[in-house]
């Protein structure tokens, strides 16, 4: 479906004003960026991080929070960062790390998406959560891995939602037409929030991996090569918008791509086991995993 020429026109100033709101969208804070950095080092010392994070003591106290949160599962309280990382490991209590640096961000109303305060990031922890549970269905895939592109898919929505709710009525009449919505917000405004995502993680200087499966968290199967955390990705956040959008589990669940399914190895019968569980998950998982 191809768009008139003015209104191509139009989509290249509106793409014009979304990068600027990406330049200026807000940096990762200085010591998830350095702590980031360092867990790619080989024989890090817990020491160097806990000397990183000394200096930002508000993103020392979230990741305490959430490293005491249930979902973490620790017996005892955390009292210090390097008690932490001790008990985490350096991956996990990276994860961590991360978390913390976006709540505040994923914690507010988007607009345009009419996602009200607190929902991006009960929807993100979901995704997260379902990510790893998936392991617990299929043993052989590695599903620690996508637990952070997992949880940051969406960021693209803090960007995009002001000019989503400009030009709605626009994307919505396309929509009506059975294209997806990702879709359609491309068609008008010349990107989706996956791709604006995706650069938001590149000017933070994110892995590849990562940034790659925020990018095609909607059509993995696009990639020839796709790495197994992006469809990991994929799967989950469909299973959760599934959830989201039905308001009883009898209602069939919407089937993924068969190409993502085959490479995962996952059979349409095992599909729809996951999805029944995934609505427990969702409502559990994301409140253990919470600031309050």
């Amino acid at each position: 479906m191809d768009l008139p020429k003015e209104d191509r026109l139009g989509k290249n100033e509106i793409m014009g004003k979304i990068m600027l709101k990406v330049s200026s969208f807000p940096s990762m804070p200085q010591a998830g960026i350095k702590v980031m950095g360092l867990i790619k080092q080989k024989d890090i010392a817990i020491d160097d991080i806990v000397q990183v994070m000394r200096h930002d003591p508000g993103l020392t106290a979230n990741v305490l929070k959430l490293a005491n949160s249930a979902y973490f599962g620790i017996p005892s309280k955390v009292g210090s960062l390097k008690h932490a990382v001790m008990l985490l490991g350096l991956k996990r209590f990276t994860q961590i790390v991360v978390a913390a640096c976006v709540n505040d961000h994923m914690d507010s109303a988007v607009e345009g998406y009419d996602i009200p305060p607190g929902e991006l990031w009960r929807h993100s922890i979901a995704v997260s959560s379902t990510a790893e549970a998936l392991g617990k269905f299929k043993k052989d895939l590695a599903t620690e891995d996508a637990f952070t592109p997992a949880l940051l898919h969406d960021m693209g929505k803090l960007v995009l939602g002001t000019f989503v709710k400009e030009e709605f009525d626009n994307i919505q009449k396309i929509a009506a037409q059975g294209v997806p919505f990702e879709v359609a917000e491309n068609m008008v405004l010349g990107t989706d929030h996956a791709e604006i995502g995706a650069q938001i993680l590149a000017n933070w200087s994110f892995p590849n991996d990562i940034i790659e499966a925020v990018r095609w968290h909607h059509n993995p199967e696009r990639i020839k090569n796709s790495k197994l955390q992006t469809e990991i990705v994929y799967l989950s956040n469909l299973l959760c918008e599934s959830c989201d959008d039905g308001e009883s589990m009898d209602i069939k669940p919407v089937m993924p791509s068969t190409v993502v399914l085959e490479r995962l190895g996952i059979k349409a019968n095992q599909y729809e086991l996951i999805s029944e569980k995934v609505s427990n998950w969702m409502n559990k998982l994301a409140d253990s995993l919470s600031f309050e």
